[in-house]
């Protein structure tokens, strides 16, 4: 039986990947070494680190002018980092509130100054985005900082805040790869790599140079991005087996096509599984706005609630795993990142429309 792991994170990763790791886990490319204990100032691992990045700038068009960090603390703690670094003398930044993580950047931002709400999905339980329209700014905002998925609420953004002479900064978590962008829009993209990148334990950053090195007053040498940027993410023992599987990852989507390549995979899942959802007469319902559906995380409930253990065991017996939906949400949820095969999405599928025509 082929096991589909449906999980929002640590999630899936493409198993070519994993087999490659595999076969070099005790002898990396004849050294000796495996890489995770390799010394991450060798001339091997440096070679890792320096192809993981240079793989991730071709992807993603990262100019020259961006720093791309290898870190830790995951996105949570760049929570922090991101006013730490980027009010740069003001006292206010803007924040988007459209989920759980929206709420938590903002609740840390406000530790090292003011946050201005430009708007909210609160009043429908956020299942929106916000129109662009309706966003209130503050004019005297050190930046702009936005969730582009939602993983918990399964709400994405399919449009470009425009945000002017402001940095813009997005918490790409959850959707970082899966589709083209224009790095050149952002002051800052930073993900945790547990979803779309490799395993938990790796936080990407990509800054604009202009954005470093003029951090609050008491800012710990590990939370300034010019500590990192000056010494190639190697200032302390960075991730090193993370940064290798990421840059398998890198390789992996290069061969594939790229990120252009990637996105009409993830439209055609994604299509397939609203489909079903759509189609099933209300037994499935998605709580999300149709213009703001994630191409991600799709989240889901059963017509009634009392089926979701059923549906649960019944799916796990098909190898269908980690459907259950966040404790804060309930329902289901099917992360379908880009390590998710078509084949595992039409797996649920199939599976979806035998529950609903045996409980209808």
């Amino acid at each position: 039986m082929t096991i589909y792991n449906f999980s929002a994170g640590p999630a899936v990763l493409p198993k070519e990947v994993l087999q490659q790791a595999q076969a070099e886990l005790l002898d990396w490319h004849g050294s000796g070494m495996s890489v995770m204990e390799m010394s991450h100032r060798g001339k091997e691992f440096m070679g890792i680190a320096a192809q993981a990045e240079a793989d991730l700038r071709e992807l993603m068009g990262i100019p020259s002018n961006y720093k791309v960090l290898f870190l830790q603390g995951g996105a949570s703690q760049q929570f922090a980092m991101i006013p730490m670094n980027l009010l740069r003398g003001k006292t206010s930044a803007d924040y988007l509130n459209t989920g759980e993580w929206s709420k938590k950047a903002i609740s840390e931002a406000k530790k090292f100054g003011s946050v201005n709400v430009v708007a909210t999905g609160a009043d429908k339980n956020f299942s929106y985005v916000p129109e662009f329209s309706t966003w209130k700014r503050d004019p005297d905002a050190a930046y702009l900082h936005y969730t582009p998925n939602e993983t918990i609420g399964g709400v994405e953004f399919n449009w470009l805040p425009e945000a002017g002479d402001v940095p813009l900064v997005a918490d790409m978590s959850s959707c970082i790869l899966s589709r083209p962008i224009d790095v050149s829009k952002y002051g800052l993209i930073y993900a945790g790599a547990q979803k779309n990148i490799g395993p938990a334990g790796l936080t990407i950053v990509i800054v604009r140079d202009d954005l470093i090195g003029q951090t609050v007053a008491g800012t710990p040498t590990m939370l300034d991005y010019k500590t990192h940027a000056d010494n190639d993410s190697m200032y302390n023992t960075p991730p090193t087996y993370g940064i290798y599987i990421a840059g398998l990852v890198f390789q992996m989507l290069k061969r594939q096509g790229g990120l252009a390549a990637m996105e009409q995979t993830n439209i055609a899942k994604a299509e397939l599984l609203y489909a079903a959802i759509d189609a099933s007469n209300s037994f499935y319902n998605c709580p999300v706005a149709l213009s703001d559906r994630s191409r991600m995380n799709v989240p889901f409930t059963l017509k009634d609630a009392n089926l979701d253990g059923d549906f649960l065991k019944q799916a796990d017996a098909r190898g269908l795993l980690q459907l259950k939906g966040h404790r804060s949400v309930g329902g289901m949820r099917a992360s379908i990142y880009n390590a998710m095969p078509l084949a595992g999405v039409q797996a649920l599928v199939d599976f979806m429309n035998e529950f609903a025509k045996k409980n209808s």
